[in-house]
């Protein structure tokens, strides 16, 4: 006679608990590690009822020694930036950079206030204006105060996206074509190879004089913007071609060979067997060049003087106050992380669109 343990239903249970909570961890983690929250999962594994030693050795290595960096980092930062003397005075420190963060964001909300106070009184005298009966005198004003630091920032993202998608729009039909085509390729590769490393500033002139002398003044976008964005473009553009070619021509020939015996169009073969196959590198391409495109924003706002934090830094520079250098600090964090932020998005887009390994 077999005896049976009256706790075999109930551990059975709490096993496969376990195991669908260890499941759906699993599946967060993917998205935990495209977001930089990969240390959430040992974490989360530990409450779960893993071993919690090897957990914490996880947790250690994911956030404890980045913290741990950052943190030498910032000591570092601390006592070596009063020693080095500039023009503007010393380098300022964490604890000066940090004040001007401050300054900025009571200035956007300050400016904020201002564009309030203008169309409230704006709405006052036009209302004043109907009731005495003087309608045709109502007069509509945009207000036009300082651009603030976080409108600037707003301009350049717009700036860089608007730049980026135009480049991926001529670069995968591009890089598709130099993929399928062995000829096509053989004509696209010295080009790509001439204009590829040619910097944003010899670009710029260039652009400068073309949109001056083919854009109006009353047009949607300012002639800034547009130089700023084509000039992100033909920067940016280039990794986003060679890895769709790449990604193209090395997909399985077998996929090749079954839209031969089924006669299916080019359109078709490019969209149900071209496309899904080669993503993983054509998103390796628009990762690159939404990088190198943020990198260059910098450079073209600069100097084409669009108000976003290429002209700030630049505003900042030929100001020459005591907390400019701090300023410009603050726009380069800014930048960075946004940078950041930036690749992370496509790497997320990325991981949505395609089952690669980094899921």
């Amino acid at each position: 006679m077999t005896t049976i343990d009256p706790d075999f239903a109930a551990k059975a249970d709490r096993d496969a608990r376990r195991a669908r909570r260890f499941t759906r961890i699993n599946k967060a983690d993917s998205w935990l590690t495209v977001l930089g929250l990969a240390w959430v999962t040992p974490i989360l594994r530990a409450a779960a009822g893993d071993n919690p030693r090897a957990q914490a050795k996880e947790v250690w290595q994911l956030l404890g020694v980045p913290l741990l960096a950052i943190a030498v980092f910032m000591m570092l930062w601390a006592s070596l930036a009063p020693r080095v003397q500039t023009s503007l005075g010393a380098i300022p420190g964490p604890k000066q950079v940090w004040e001007q963060v401050i300054v900025l964001n009571d200035a956007h909300f300050a400016e904020k206030d201002k564009a309030a106070a203008f169309y409230q009184r704006q709405d006052d005298r036009n209302a004043k204006l109907i009731a005495d009966g003087q309608a045709d005198k109502v007069r509509e004003r945009v207000y036009t105060g300082q651009a603030t630091y976080y409108q600037q920032i707003w301009t350049s993202i717009k700036t860089v996206f608007a730049g980026f998608l135009l480049g991926t729009i001529i670069a995968v039909p591009l890089g598709i074509v130099a993929g399928l085509s062995k000829t096509a390729n053989a004509a696209m590769n010295p080009l790509i190879q001439i204009f590829k490393p040619v910097s944003p500033l010899a670009w710029l002139p260039i652009v400068t004089m073309v949109v001056s002398a083919t854009v109006s003044n009353d047009g949607t976008f300012s002639k800034s913007f547009i130089t700023s964005a084509i000039t992100v473009t033909l920067c940016s553009l280039w990794p986003t071609i060679i890895n769709t070619a790449l990604g193209v021509a090395s997909i399985d020939k077998d996929l090749v060979n079954v839209g031969k015996v089924l006669k299916l169009s080019t359109f078709t073969k490019i969209t149900k067997l071209v496309l899904p196959s080669a993503l993983p590198l054509i998103f390796t391409g628009l990762r690159l060049s939404l990088g190198v495109g943020w990198m260059v924003l910098i450079a073209a706002e600069m100097l084409a003087q669009n108000p976003g934090l290429g002209k700030f830094v630049w505003d900042e520079f030929q100001n020459g106050s005591s907390d400019s250098l701090a300023r410009i600090m603050v726009a380069v964090f800014t930048i960075g992380i946004i940078g950041f932020v930036l690749d992370r998005l496509m790497f997320a887009i990325q991981n949505f669109f395609t089952f690669s390994a980094n899921r």
